[in-house]
């Protein structure tokens, strides 16, 4: 599958691959590969819609960010744990007409994630967006995959996706048909291999699944444990804004005040254990701690080991 010792000195990278797109490290006994899928442009307003233009423009002037787009990191990770090697998200894979050019980066560059599909016995999905399930549906992706591969998406996210609702989510023109099409492609593909969980799920020896719901009914989040050392992967859950500004509202919550909720409690979770956290929306490689600051939270990358 992967070696840090492999990811320790990779191949030289294309012209084109000059930015680092994976990073190693290891929770316990559990190996982790942290892999960049690429970047989203969109409309900053979709980080804080509950709020004015006028209010959300500090926070991205202190970030020295633009006041009107901006780039969404998309990250996935791959686990070992055992006998299980374990993909966690799948990125985005082609785009869906929608002018994604530089995202689904993972499933184009397979040299560059290291990452081979015929050894990935488990997936696990965070959630049916399609950031997080593109990947899959690529021409030639099925056929290298394992027919015994095994899926895991919680049951209410399964649900969900029969009829969803998007009345109360804030996205582009587009965004809403794409998701749903690329939903119900998913499910019609891969439903025979979806093994479905209510609340939590081992995966593997210290890899569980917890549904925690809010950016969708059946969102959930991964945790790896082992050797008294901890990291959490935390979907969509988190998005930089939502350590100073958790109560802000992303563009692309299903139910933006249960969202919130979740958010508040994980980072509150995450600042009390001081373990590691890694998000889809972060930028990369996104690992951090979570400290608390008051009412608020702060993230805390950890530094690169070489």
């Amino acid at each position: 599958m992967f070696s840090l010792d492999e990811t320790v000195a990779p191949p030289a990278p294309a012209l084109d691959e000059l930015v680092p797109s994976r990073y190693a490290l290891k929770v316990g006994d559990i190996d982790v590969l942290v892999v960049s899928d690429g970047v989203l442009p969109l409309p900053t307003q979709m980080l804080g819609h509950n709020v004015s233009a006028a209010e959300r423009a500090p926070w991205f002037k202190d970030m020295y960010l633009p006041p009107d787009a901006l780039d969404w990191a998309l990250n996935v990770m791959v686990v070992r744990s055992g006998d299980r090697n374990i993909l966690i998200d799948a990125g985005l894979g082609m785009d869906p007409d929608l002018n994604l050019p530089r995202a689904g980066q993972l499933i184009r560059r397979p040299g560059a994630s290291g990452i081979d599909l015929r050894e990935i016995t488990d997936v696990v999905i965070t959630h049916l967006h399609m950031d997080h399930i593109g990947g899959l549906l690529v021409d030639g992706v099925r056929e290298q995959l394992r027919p015994d591969l095994r899926i895991h998406v919680a049951a209410s996210e399964v649900e969900f996706w029969k009829s969803p609702d998007f009345t109360r989510t804030n996205m582009p023109p587009g965004f809403p048909d794409a998701l749903r099409a690329t939903a119900t492609q998913f499910l019609a593909e891969y439903g025979s291999q979806v093994h479905t969980f209510e609340d939590a799920q081992e995966i593997a020896p210290g890899v569980t699944a917890r549904r925690t719901g809010g950016h969708t009914p059946g969102h959930s989040v991964v945790r790896l444990s082992s050797r008294g050392e901890a990291l959490t992967f935390a979907g969509d859950a988190i998005f930089a804004v939502g350590f100073e500004q958790p109560n802000w509202h992303n563009g692309f919550e299903h139910d933006p005040e249960g969202a919130a909720q979740v958010r508040i409690a994980l980072l509150n979770e995450l600042a009390g254990t001081g373990e590691m956290l890694v998000a889809t929306h972060l930028p990369f490689p996104s690992v951090g701690r979570v400290s608390a600051d008051g009412d608020a939270f702060r993230w805390v990358p950890v530094f690169w080991d070489f």
